[in-house]
This record gives C-alpha cells, structure tokens and sequence, in this order.
C-alpha cells in the first residue's frame, strides 16, 4: 500500500449506548430539510444489536483516498478531509474503538484488504455485482443520482420523457448517464461530449437545453462560482442501480463479519442520532437529492 503522508489516528470517544425495459427509477429521500434533502438509507424499523468489539481488532484501520472531493482529499493543511473521513471517524466514535486513517491509491485498496494492509476501505468504492465478487460490504452509506440540469432564464420543469423529447440534452460521452438517456430518452436530441466541463459551458452557452449527469459533481458546480448561478436541477433523482450502481459501502476483506456488522451497526445508530445528517449538510450544502 502507498503512504501518501503518514497515518491519521481517529481517536475513540466515550461508546452511546430491475431491467433496462423497466421504467425510470427515481428515489425518494428520507429527511426533507428547508433547501437539501438528505437521503436515508436504514430501515427505521430494523435496530441492529450492538456489537461484541472484543470480537474486533484492537483499533481499526481504514483506508482512503485524496483525490475524491467532497468524500476524500487534502484541507488546506495537508491532512485527510471530507464527508468519507467524517463518517470513518464518527463511526470510530460510536464503536468506542481506536482507529487510523491511511491515504493510499484506488488501485491499491483491493491489494491493501486482500493484504491485510488495512481493514476497511471508505473511498467511494462502487458496490456492484463485481466489486462484490471480491469484497464485502456494509450496508450502503451514500448513492450519488443522475440529475437533470437546466438555466434558471429557461423555466424547465418537465423532465419527463415526453417533454425531454424535443430538448437538445448534454451528457458526457461513453458513460452511464448516456447510456440511460438513449435507453429511457430515446426521443431526446442527446449530445455526446468528451468531458463533464465541455457538457456544461454547452449548457452555459444555450447550445443545448438540459445537461445529464452525475449528481454530486452537478450539484458541487452549482455551488461554485463557474456556474455563474445560471442553472439549477429540474426534476427528481434517478436512482437506477442498473445503470448507476447500489451506491457506496465501506468495504471488508470477504468474510469478516464481525467488522462488517460492527460498521452496520455504527452507521445505524449515526442516522438515528442525527449524526449522519449533520455530516451530510456540512459536505452537501446544495441537495444532491
């Protein structure tokens, strides 16, 4: 595993006690706040016991990223930050259990768990039919939609795809997203472009009506200042796992459970208090949902 800068200790409070012929799937979020909606993903009536720690390494090991903001990447002072460093450490906190931080490769998580370099992973690793061929995961703790985008001049409100039909929509070439657009938009005039900058100053520039893409990195260039304020989402998410994946998991070696279900558990209690929904407001200031 490359050691970026050293390794972050995340110290230990005190413990609280479907097919492509299907129609668009769009989700509907759990906590409706004044301007972001924050997803949920627990079942509310599903109360994981606590786990045995003693069961569990003397502290914890995970391993991330810095190249994937706002999840992981460097602050201004070098040291690891964002929304995946929060949740490794609040669910550090919950457990009552002491752990490190290491920064490290994509490439080179899967080597790292395999290893037993590192214990768990946290860097947006996509929970899909292969990634699950060589890892387990917790449950999920993020999904980042599809999101129509179109200027604010225009008063687009009808995404539907009756209306998309006669619009001009820019997505960025080759991914997902234009794939879901030609399958369930066929009528639309999708335009192909060869990164996420290009499809959006062709937005900007009223070269095409609506822009389609991925919910996250849209919703991080609303809330910056290239937008310009120009535009803003229309329409709801588009959750369809076919196409965009189950969303994200903290991954494990196969067949640990007892770090598996701990982290369950963790993340459970997180949504419960609160904790998981402050976490998201702070990093997802402009609602992905």
């Amino acid at each position: 595993m490359m050691l970026v800068s050293g390794i972050m200790a995340l110290g230990a409070a005190h413990a609280q006690s479907p097919a492509p012929s299907a129609a668009p799937s769009v989700a509907s979020p759990s906590v409706t706040l004044p301007s972001v909606a924050v997803p949920g993903f627990w079942d509310p009536n599903r109360r994981p016991e606590r786990p045995d720690v003693t069961r569990l390494p003397t502290q914890i090991r995970f391993a991330t990223t810095d190249d994937f903001p706002p999840f992981s990447f460097r602050d201004e002072n070098g040291r690891p930050a964002g929304f995946n460093v929060d949740i490794a450490r609040a669910i550090c906190t919950e457990l009552a259990i002491t752990c490190t931080l290491e920064v490290t490769a994509f490439d080179q998580l899967v080597p790292a768990l395999a290893e037993g370099k590192a214990d768990a992973a946290i860097a947006g690793i996509a929970v899909t039919p292969a990634t699950r061929e060589v890892l387990d995961f917790s449950d999920r703790y993020f999904r980042s939609p599809a999101r129509f985008v179109a200027r604010r001049a225009d008063g687009v409100s009808d995404v539907s795809p009756d209306a998309v039909a006669s619009r001009k929509v820019a997505v960025v070439a080759g991914t997902a997203h234009e794939a879901y657009l030609r399958d369930f938009f066929a009528e639309a005039a999708v335009r192909g472009f060869p990164t996420p900058e290009a499809a959006r100053e062709a937005l900007q520039k009223g070269e095409v009506d609506l822009l389609f893409g991925d919910g996250v990195q849209l919703a991080l260039w609303l809330n910056g200042t290239s937008s310009a304020n120009c535009c803003a989402f229309v329409g709801g998410p588009f959750t369809e796992s076919l196409y965009f994946g189950e969303g994200m998991g903290i991954a494990v070696k196969p067949g640990n459970e007892a770090l598996r279900q701990s982290l369950n558990y963790a993340l459970a209690r997180l949504w419960e208090q609160g904790v998981y929904t402050d976490l998201y407001l702070r990093w997802f200031p402009i609602s992905v949902y």
